[in-house]
């Protein structure tokens, strides 16, 4: 829930209305008690749509025996019921997949708060009508005001019945029409008489119980009044939408403060009901005393009130403080909290006379903040307590009797084992007597309580402080072996051993206490951080599973699996213990948590029948993957919330893992386009050029061979050789660049003679380099190298034709060896390469600063390959000498001085 005080359209506004594109319509035809025509009205304006030519079908009506129900049922299609077997007897409950399978315009379904049967998909038809309005079925369907969730206490007040069948109220919020059956009770009440309603012997009864004038009459107030604040709410809403300036009344905040008291539901609905009547948002907010640890009961229904609250749009927070008082009204002041709800159970005087009551001391201690005080119901509101157990079963399940001695024995050893302690210590001073003093024995009984306490808490050490009190006036204060004291001074002493007993004793229990939460929050806050850790380096979804998988069986020592999407199916990617298979019962509970993005399984409201509990991982709004954790409930609040820390960051990793594949995959587009444009350049010149001179030559000697002399055939059939020669060395560069991609160039080294290998690359290069100075200095006595000798030479070839191509000056290679290795210069004196670009010339298809220049650019990025590939190293230096000139420079291993190959 969110104030209403800007009259602007919000984030969250846009939010709701993207997401009702696509989605069924919701219509609730309302009814202040049963008997109201609620299902005559629905199936009424159903005939009239349908005489229009819209597809209506009913999907479940209850009749109820009412003749005048059957017969409007009559004339329109009925879907057929699906059976059911549950405890011997048959059962016909709403068939869904058959409803989606013939997915009408319009479907009518009747009693939206009942309960299914256990075998259905949900629980609750309401969750069956979200599913068809997910499908983009528009549904209409009836609903009685007492069976509204947050109204529940208030109808238990009037009538003093408990209503077992709820729906939350967000589901009557998102609706987007309500229709309101309004009868008066005398109508109601002659109905009632006239039969039409229930039979008579039940009508008898309902006269009697239910249908009263003062209840029916307050029925109808909430009716209405509901009925109103809704359509105030949408109005609201809509001027919000549209950006309709207006007034905007002040909205207040309501903080429902949730403890371990049993109360914490009925004051979430109290601060609710407030929070409408008022448009103002509630907060519920429980206060974790680390000195104090909770019962796995009082935990569960502590939970149990945070999800109401975050059922009906509150805000949930937790909170951790020694001073409960103080960080409440702290939280209220940050927050701007005016008014507070707060539980008061029955309990002890002495609370309120000591000042130890929460609600005494946050009365007097608020200033400005209004606190209303929720109190224990009476007698009329007592089946409250078995409604609430009852639904809750599939959350909490009972102790199997089988469990009960191991139960209640875990509960008492601490105790036991305090008292142990102190019989220890009752034998040690026996066995010692004539050493132990009073001072001694007290100091070996304190030992006990102090054992007992940092072992096992406060209470265990409060009753061992009483046995060692006990057993020290027994045992050790005349007179000896009875609890009788002849000295005053021995009294004394006694008690003032036993207020400090229970004092250090309770001392020691708190810190011990406070160590313990300390750290469990210490192992959460580890958990994720070595957690967030490993993910950094996961670079497979395959790893990320494991380490999900993993790392969450550590934390909740339950069995875990992780599935992700593969094909049009989920999978099992990781499980631990390792299994990869999933009944199919709790497949389909994966699936549902996948498809709809919704906790499902054990502990929650769909298919709670399942044997595991799935959450799904969510990144960017779109689901990843699920995890299922085997187990009979939904995990504690503060365990939950670790476990979805953990998946969310799992989730991102997910993302990032996907990212990363798509960043590979644009990159490998982008390479293949740059290949496809350049090897479109190079066909319009480095292919066509050439083979445009050798046709021309080749065409010239065919047709004028005899008007040619020899010196011209000479030359003609020397520029084909040259143009041939020129296509070879494109297209071995282009199959060169394609093995080094590929990764399957192996070179075949072997000793080479550096000398002839570079003649042989300058006599290929006789055309290009016969209008340059080419200069050779060579080393005396050159070792051989170890190279591939036809790599080396396409290097070689590469290099000097590139320094042609970059001076019409002179040309210089060079060979000498240093430090074992062989260093081939070949050298221009051409206008250099700028300091900006000169990092880019062994980049595939970069062709130096004049862009236009003809040629693909792989020229270099092939040498550096391949001088790689053969275990040597290629770089450039610019510029050589007076601001001018370029250099590469190879280097590769070469044989020892003597001539004697080295050893690789």
């Amino acid at each position: 829930m969110s104030t209403r005080d800007d009259n602007k359209q919000r984030p969250d506004d846009r939010l709701v209305l993207a997401n009702q594109v696509g989605r069924g319509r919701l219509k609730i035809f309302l009814g202040m008690a049963p008997g109201v025509g609620k299902t005559y009205a629905m199936l009424d304006s159903a005939r009239r749509l349908s005489a229009q030519g819209v597809d209506v079908v009913a999907g479940i009506i209850e009749t109820h025996g009412r003749a005048e129900t059957k017969a409007l049922c009559e004339s329109l299609e009925t879907l057929p019921r699906r059976t059911l077997v549950y405890r011997g007897q048959n059962l016909e409950e709403f068939d869904i997949d058959a409803a989606l399978a013939r997915k009408p315009t319009l479907l009518l379904v009747d009693e939206l708060a009942h309960t299914n049967a256990p075998d259905c998909r949900h629980p609750k038809r309401w969750q069956d009508v979200y599913e068809l309005l997910d499908a983009g079925i528009d549904v209409h369907t009836t609903l009685n005001v007492q069976h509204l969730e947050s109204l529940s206490d208030v109808v238990a007040r009037i009538t003093g019945v408990r209503v077992a069948e709820t729906v939350p109220d967000t589901v009557f919020e998102s609706a987007d029409e309500i229709s309101v059956i309004d009868v008066t009770p005398q109508d109601l009440l002659a109905r009632l008489a006239d039969g039409k309603i229930y039979a008579a012997p039940m009508a008898a009864r309902a006269r009697e119980n239910f249908f009263k004038p003062g209840n029916l009459t307050a029925l109808r107030e909430l009716a209405l009044r509901r009925v109103a604040e809704r359509v105030d709410h949408q109005l609201v809403g809509y001027m919000q939408a549209n950006s309709i300036e207006g007034p905007w009344p002040t909205s207040e905040r309501i903080m429902a403060l949730v403890g371990p008291d049993g109360l914490g539901s009925s004051v979430v609905r109290a601060a609710n009901r407030i929070a409408d009547q008022l448009k103002a948002p509630f907060i519920a907010v429980t206060v974790e005393n680390p000195e104090k640890l909770r019962s796995p009961a009082k935990e569960s229904g502590i939970d149990e009130a945070l999800a109401l609250a975050g059922r009906l749009s509150g805000r949930v927070e937790r909170l951790t403080s020694q001073d409960l008082p103080g960080e409440i009204l702290s939280y209220a002041r940050k927050n701007n909290v005016t008014q507070i709800f707060i539980g008061r159970a029955k309990s002890r005087r002495w609370r309120e006379i000591t000042g130890k009551s929460l609600v005494i001391e946050l009365i007097r201690r608020a200033e400005g903040v209004a606190v209303h005080v929720v109190s224990e119901i009476g007698d009329a509101i007592k089946p409250a307590a078995k409604t609430t157990k009852t639904e809750t079963t599939s959350a909490a399940q009972p102790l199997d009797p089988l469990f009960w001695p191991i139960h209640y024995w875990r509960k008492i050893v601490p105790f036991f084992s305090g008292l142990a302690a102190v019989g220890l210590m009752i034998l040690l001073c026996l066995l010692v007597r004539g050493l132990a003093t009073g001072a001694n024995v007290a100091m070996l009984f304190l030992a006990a309580v102090l054992f007992s306490a940092v072992s096992h808490g406060v209470r265990p050490a409060i009753v061992t402080a009483l046995a060692a009190f006990f057993s020290y006036n027994f045992f050790f204060t005349e007179p000896l072996y009875s609890l009788a004291v002849r000295e005053w001074h021995d009294l004394l002493a006694m008690f003032v051993f036993l207020t400090v007993a229970i004092t250090t004793g309770t001392l020691a229990g708190r810190v011990r206490n406070q160590a313990l939460a300390a750290r469990a929050r210490m192992i959460a806050l580890s958990t994720l951080y070595d957690f967030s850790k490993r993910l950094g380096s996961k670079t497979s979804i395959d790893e990320l599973g494991h380490a999900v998988v993993l790392q969450i069986h550590r934390l909740t020592e339950n069995p875990g699996v992780l599935l992700l999407p593969q094909a049009d199916n989920l999978a099992v990617s990781y499980a631990w213990p390792p299994d990869d298979q999933l009944p199919e019962r709790d497949f389909a509970a994966a699936r549902w948590a996948f498809s709809h993005g919704e906790a499902t399984g054990a502990g929650t409201g769909t298919l709670p029948s399942s044997q595991w509990h799935f959450r799904p991982l969510k990144a960017a709004g779109v689901t990843r993957g699920v995890f299922g954790l085997q187990t009979k409930s939904a995990p504690r609040g503060d365990v939950l919330e670790t476990i979805d820390s953990v998946l969310d960051q799992g989730a991102i990793a997910i993302e990032r893992i996907n990212f990363a594949a798509g960043a590979a995959n644009v990159h490998a587009l982008t390479e293949t386009d740059k290949l496809r444009s350049a090897l479109l350049s190079s066909i319009s010149h480095d292919l066509r050029t050439p083979l445009t001179s050798v046709l021309g030559a080749a065409s010239t000697l065919r047709h004028d061979y005899d008007t040619l002399d020899a010196a011209q055939r000479s030359d003609l059939l020397s520029t084909i050789e040259d143009e041939a020669q020129r296509l070879d060395r494109f297209v071995e560069n282009l199959l060169d660049m394609t093995q080094l991609e590929a990764g399957v160039l192996s070179p075949k080294k072997e000793w080479l003679d550096l000398e002839d290998t570079i003649n042989n690359a300058l006599r290929r290069l006789t055309r290009e380099l016969q209008a340059r100075h080419v200069i050779r200095s060579f080393s005396p006595d050159l070792p051989p190298v170890l190279a591939d000798s036809v790599l080396l030479e396409t290097v070689l070839i590469n290099l000097l034709d590139n320094a042609a191509k970059h001076t019409n000056g002179s040309v210089e290679i060079s060979a000498t060896h240093e430090d074992m290795l062989a260093v081939i210069s070949v050298t221009d004196d051409g206008r250099g390469i700028s300091p900006g670009r000169i990092e880019r010339v062994f980049e595939k298809f970069y062709r130096g600063e004049d862009e236009t220049r003809a040629g693909v650019g792989l020229g270099l990025s092939i040498c550096k390959g391949l001088v790689e590939a053969m275990g040597g190293q290629l770089s450039v230096e610019s510029p050589v000498a007076e601001g001018k000139g370029t250099r590469f420079t190879v280097k590769l291993k070469m044989a020892a001085p003597s001539g004697k190959p080295l050893h690789e």
